[in-house]
């Protein structure tokens, strides 16, 4: 049973820079009271009636007969809840029917739908992407037509990029687009398609990368087009389908409520499309909501953590298996009060909380990239933003697997069998780290283009705010803020030791760097991780002085971030040498030799 962590997320919005968002302009109606409430009824959602689909979803999954995808049963109702309640719409512009709230607050609601069901949470994901390209570049009468009912959940959106040749390479895409008059005629085939078919609305939007016989080569020669599932008429009513179907849906190893398609495109002549912007452009328009669909796949690292940490809390309180390792009592204990399971509990607790905080940093940090009134500001928060989304979303998606299978091992063997769920999320889990560019391609995005592109300046001026933390630290009364001293200290100097390193090694040889860049995001989201826990102590401390009620809470989070310094943290070191050296021997092997 999934239990919306509001408190945990309060508090974590707090920290995130909350208030200073609400300042922003176009933000002020998101004041505390607003989001409690917003909050509030979101975890009843969540919890009332996305959750109990979660289970049942995974053992029916979603069907294609004859021609007509099936979700499981409950799915298309939940959906309906979901959108007459208005959560489709939150972050979205009022001028289309959007309601306007910050990404930040969209990002925790992001975290309950993917805790409650992360297939079903999938779909609206999707839905945002292709809202921000359309928004971004789509033309006035594009907007006019398609946002609306897109916002509203009336209907659904979907990205279409991945072909069977080109997974992550795009520059290999096949697929074609034909000049038709005013529109285009686009032939070609599209896997891995989330939500391209399904049973919940009467439309789909698809946006297509796609190819013009006169293109140039490769990624300069890709162009982005509106596909709808059903043809729409200038006064938004629906007209007849389109050329377009799902041809198969693939049998996964996880999330297997969602509809994942193989989408054909023109079989009877070429389906109608509509170009977005620009011709060969359209690689470019999908990276300006890059940004935004990494972080919101870091967030489902968050989220599936979170998920199995509350299961593995749970049975840990009612297992009852051996007696207490330094009692006399020979009677056995609920496994709760073994020093391993507390371990396990607290490594899955630790890093999905530092995982959460900085997500959601980061999205208070898009908010304010975007919405600040002055350019600089703008322009600097944007450096941040950038070179903290890669890290968001592979090192989150990798702790999320680590702590599904965390999950599994503190029910023992029970958790190896379906019918408890523990399993369900180490599946679910698996696709995340793959999911918009796998988590290699975030780590080499990371020091190519991040570090590479100001000579790691923009890692240079995160290093010292995080540095600045340090006085706080030495300063404090606490015994368990002091004791976070340390391990900052060491983690931070070895992620600016490394961060010299990788910018040097840059121009020498750029596979030797490639070859420590996995690393070198792990130990800089570790450490990044570690600074945000250490913030949550000083919030946790600063309000225990002042006589806040909530005592308990902000002694398990002092306690919680001591145990992350103290027990991952503290290795943190230990990733300079495979960073500086995994390319010794990496690239030194022969193909024949693997």
């Amino acid at each position: 049973m999934y239990t919306a962590p509001t408190q945990e997320m309060r508090f974590a919005l707090d920290l995130a820079g909350l208030a200073k968002v609400s300042k922003l302009p176009g933000y002020e109606e998101a004041t505390p009271d607003l989001v409690d409430a917003v909050l509030d009824e979101a975890g009843k959602l969540a919890s009332d009636v996305l959750e109990p689909l979660n289970h049942t979803g995974d053992k029916e999954g979603s069907r294609l007969e004859n021609g007509v995808v099936y979700t499981p049963k409950g799915f298309k109702e939940a959906y309906r809840a979901f959108i007459d309640g208005g959560w489709n719409s939150v972050p979205f512009d009022p001028a289309h029917g959007g309601q306007g709230l910050p990404t930040l607050i969209h990002t925790a609601l992001g975290e309950l739908w993917s805790a409650a069901n992360f297939s079903f949470a999938l779909c609206p994901l999707l839905t945002f992407g292709a809202v921000e390209a359309i928004a971004v570049h789509g033309s006035a009468q594009q907007k006019a037509l398609y946002l609306p009912k897109m916002i509203s959940g009336e209907w659904t959106g979907t990205m279409n990029l991945t072909e069977p040749q080109a997974g992550s390479d795009l520059a290999l895409i096949k697929t074609r687009a034909v000049r038709d008059g005013e529109h285009y005629r686009i032939t070609g085939q599209k896997i891995f398609i989330t939500y391209g078919d399904h049973d919940w609305t009467d439309n789909i939007i698809h946006l297509v990368l796609a190819r013009l016989p006169d293109a140039p080569a490769g990624t300069r020669g890709i162009s982005l087009f509106i596909v709808p599932k059903m043809l729409v008429n200038p006064d938004g009513s629906l007209s007849t389908r389109n050329d377009l179907r799902c041809v198969s849906l693939e049998h996964k190893l996880g999330i297997k409520a969602s509809p994942t398609a193989v989408m054909a495109y023109g079989d009877s002549g070429g389906a109608i499309g509509y170009l977005v912007g620009e011709e060969n452009r359209g690689l470019g328009y999908m990276f300006t909501m890059m940004n935004h669909a990494r972080l919101g796949v870091g967030l489902e690292g968050v989220s599936i953590a979170e998920r199995a940490y509350q299961q593995a809390r749970e049975y840990a309180k009612q297992r009852v298996q051996s007696r207490d390792i330094a009692g006399d009592d020979p009677h056995p204990v609920t496994i709760i009060h073994h020093p391993d399971v507390r371990r396990m509990l607290l490594t899955m607790r630790s890093q999905t909380e530092a995982a959460r905080a900085l997500n959601y940093f980061t999205a208070a940090h898009l908010d304010i990239a975007k919405r600040h009134p002055e350019a600089a500001e703008r322009e600097a928060t944007q450096h941040l933003v950038d070179l903290l989304v890669p890290v968001c979303k592979a090192w989150s998606t990798d702790l999320g697997v680590e702590v599904a299978s965390l999950g599994i091992q503190v029910h023992g063997g029970m958790g190896y069998i379906e019918e408890t769920g523990a399993a369900q999320y180490f599946r679910d889990a698996r696709i995340a780290p793959i999911y918009e560019g796998t988590n290699g391609i975030q780590a080499n995005d990371l020091i190519g283009r991040k570090l590479g592109r100001d000579g790691g300046e923009s890692a240079r001026r995160f290093l010292a705010r995080m540095r600045a933390i340090d006085k706080d630290l030495n300063a404090a009364e606490s015994a368990d803020l002091s004791a976070l001293a340390a391990p900052m200290r060491q983690g931070l100097d070895a992620l600016d030791g490394a961060t010299a390193w990788m910018v040097g090694m840059l121009g020498k040889d750029m596979r030797h760097a490639a070859a420590g860049a996995v690393d070198y995001l792990r130990l800089f989201g570790t450490v990044a991780g570690g600074w945000s826990m250490a913030c949550a102590a000083i919030e946790a401390a600063k309000r225990l002085r002042q006589g806040d009620e909530n005592a308990s809470f902000l002694k398990a989070k002092l306690l919680s971030a001591r145990f992350y310094a103290d027990t991952v943290l503290a290795r943190a070191p230990a990733l300079l040498h495979p960073i500086a050296h995994a390319g010794d021997t990496t690239m030194a092997f022969a193909e024949d030799q693997f």
